[in-house]
């Protein structure tokens, strides 16, 4: 008696299934470090949302949170389509990463239209928000993000420290400070009085020149990872197609 025949498959396709399977995990990790940048801009640039009036920056780390998950999602989806050669989930995993890449082009557009509006938004609040709200009851979120944005990009006011000389805390305030204690580059209390370049942040540059530089750079470690991801799905969805061809064709 002859015995039963088996499901073969050539070298390319066994080829196919390890190279997506490897794609797989790749496209994986990138999902989980898309998924960490998007939880610490949450966790650790929150305060600089109380700064500006648009709501890009907020939306931006959730965006990057669901992103890291999907595409986690979708290469869960595919090894179990890769490892099952299951066909129809093959189909499933194809679109997601057509979704996926087609997302991923419009999310760059609005990225670099938005940055243009925050850009703006920026300018023309950030002296304001300073000068009107630091120190003033109910604005503790304001005081917190301008201290914590002043010490950790060592500057001082929104475009020098001149500008402090306009904020209605500093005009009503009886301490004889001239700037803020978070100006100070070894702050103490009342350190705020003096305004010489060797105790302030005087001729580093303002705030908002040095908050633009930090989102822009975000902006191009967010687009250097999309267009790596980019290339992955590219590759990933080639060999699917080459996998679901050859499994069509292999020999029952």
């Amino acid at each position: 008696m002859d015995a039963p025949a088996e499901k073969t498959h050539s070298c390319g396709t066994i080829c196919l299934k390890y190279l997506l399977f490897l794609f797989n995990i790749l496209f994986w990790l990138a999902g989980g470090a898309v998924l960490a940048v998007g939880v610490w801009t949450l966790v650790e640039k929150s305060d600089y949302i109380s700064l500006l009036n648009s709501s890009f920056y907020s939306a931006s780390a959730y965006i990057l949170i669901a992103a890291g998950i999907i595409v986690i999602v979708t290469g869960v989806i595919g090894c179990c389509a890769t490892l099952k050669e299951m066909k129809s989930l093959l189909i499933v995993y194809l679109i997601l990463l057509l979704c996926i890449f087609l997302l991923e082009i419009i999310a760059g557009v609005l990225a670099y239209i938005k940055y243009q509006e925050l850009d703006e938004d920026l300018r023309q609040n950030l002296q304001v928000t300073m000068q009107q709200k630091y120190q003033l009851p109910g604005e503790e979120s304001v005081t917190q993000a301008v201290d914590k944005l002043q010490q950790e990009f060592k500057c001082c006011g929104s475009h020098n420290s001149s500008d402090w000389m306009g904020s209605v805390w500093i005009q009503a305030a009886d301490n004889e400070r001239l700037v803020p204690d978070s100006c100070c580059k070894t702050p103490s209390d009342l350190c705020g009085r003096r305004d010489h370049p060797s105790n302030i942040y005087k001729v580093e540059g303002g705030c908002i020149m040095k908050l633009e530089e930090f989102i822009l750079s975000q902006l191009y470690i967010l687009g250097a990872v999309s267009i790596g991801i980019a290339f992955l799905q590219l590759v990933g969805m080639m060999f699917t197609c080459c996998l679901y061809r050859n499994l069509k064709e292999d020999p029952y």
